[in-house]
């Protein structure tokens, strides 16, 4: 039987990572896409959201295939073991990710072409510029195997906490008027999922930590 080169072990890391970073960019223009979505009230917008989550339902089943053959005939060790392992957790982020982006567009889906983006709507593509990029600076992070980039994303993190905090006090105070509380309810749920999002880059970010120096910082970050 032929042994494997380092050569082809090397080939199939790199492909792995090749990979994540595709997904990483089907997910920030799924991002993008679901918010002009919301914003403009465009049913078309939405549904391109939603076939985009199907192929990448296939890219995870890909990741994780390809994760999971490196795994069980590379028998990696030590970086190469932990990098596998992170790019099954990661791929999983990456598909949440995904699911979040289309939940954004079922609720733009449910607006009509007349209703107005109310001030409080007016923050999501902020929240969502700088889920995006978290996201894109995450996956750097771990294909680069660089811890310094990784906690660059933590500091984003907490910026989109207190964007998402400054929609839910803005809502409140739009759904004193009853007649708006369906749309301030969307609102808030659509900055739910940003900040869900901006969660999952974070998750990201925390693997790269644990890959390089093998410490798990998913309950504080140092």
């Amino acid at each position: 039987m032929r042994t494997h080169t380092h050569q082809e072990f090397e080939a199939e890391l790199r492909n792995l990572k090749d990979r994540l970073l595709a997904m990483g960019g089907r997910c920030e223009q799924m991002i993008g896409t679901a918010v002009s979505a919301f914003e403009d009230r465009d049913e078309a917008l939405a549904n391109e959201v939603l076939e985009a989550d199907r192929e990448m339902n296939e890219d995870e089943r890909a990741v994780d295939d390809l994760a999971v053959r490196i795994l069980a005939l590379r028998q990696p060790v030590g970086r190469d073991l932990r990098f596998a392992v992170a790019a099954v957790k990661a791929s999983t982020d990456l598909e949440r990710i995904g699911d979040e982006a289309v939940n954004i567009a079922e609720r733009a889906i449910e607006m009509t072409p007349a209703d107005r983006l109310s001030p409080p709507g007016a923050r999501l593509p902020e929240m969502a510029q700088r889920a995006g990029a978290m996201l894109r600076e995450a996956l750097n992070a771990l294909v680069e195997e660089d811890p310094k980039k990784a906690r660059d994303v933590f500091d984003q993190d907490d910026a989109v906490d207190e964007i998402y905090s400054e929609v839910l006090t803005m809502c409140l105070d739009y759904m004193k008027d009853p007649s708006n509380i369906g749309d301030g309810i969307r609102i808030c749920n659509c900055a739910k999922y940003l900040e869900r999002i901006a969660d999952h880059a974070t998750n990201i970010a925390e693997m790269v930590i644990f890959l390089v120096e093998g410490r798990d910082v998913r309950h504080g970050h140092a």
